[in-house]
């Protein structure tokens, strides 16, 4: 189980001396807008080294699932007092912490949809115009988005991730 606090508690523990707020998501998420105070440490970088030395360990995302996945991780690799923020860094914006902002980007789970939606389509299309088996594609599609809804496990958005425009090259501040 993972500790969890809402943004109004976050406001208050940022105050504290030995607590550190990580952002898990794509440095070019990070970039568009981010907690105050924040630093950035993707999900898919994450071990306990690269993580931030601190008496406790405040992780954020974009909503809550991300910031869980890593907390779960950071745990198992041994560290203790790691909590996840409830609702991530929307929640935050909603709640008028202060936030800082850059460059506008498309998130990473509107370009899971995108990507998810177009390769449907054209497996549909290709299904009825060109031969049958490439409904495949779209049984295949429909049949990640399954997975990743029961496992909170998305492999295209892992993918999505690492790719180049999802990177903030090199103007994010990361984690040390």
């Amino acid at each position: 189980m993972v500790a969890t606090i809402t943004p109004q508690e976050l406001s208050d523990r940022l105050k504290q001396d030995g607590t550190k707020l990580l952002d898990v998501r794509t440095p070019a998420e990070y970039r568009e807008a981010h907690v105050r105070g924040a630093v950035n440490l993707p999900l898919d970088r994450l071990s306990a080294e690269a993580a931030p030395s601190a008496e406790t360990v405040l992780v954020i995302c974009q909503r809550g699932s991300r910031g869980k996945q890593a907390c779960e991780k950071l745990t198992a690799a041994g560290l203790s007092n790691v909590v996840n923020v409830e609702g991530g860094t929307l929640a935050c914006i909603e709640a008028g912490l202060p936030i800082e902002r850059g460059k506008k980007t498309i998130s990473l789970e509107r370009q899971v949809r995108i990507a998810a939606g177009s390769l449907v389509v054209v497996g549909a299309a290709l299904g009825a115009f060109v031969h049958p088996a490439w409904l495949g594609l779209s049984a295949f599609v429909g049949a990640g988005l399954v997975f990743a809804g029961v496992t909170d496990t998305c492999g295209m958005a892992m993918m999505l991730a690492r790719m180049p425009w999802n990177q903030a090259g090199g103007e994010n501040r990361t984690a040390t």
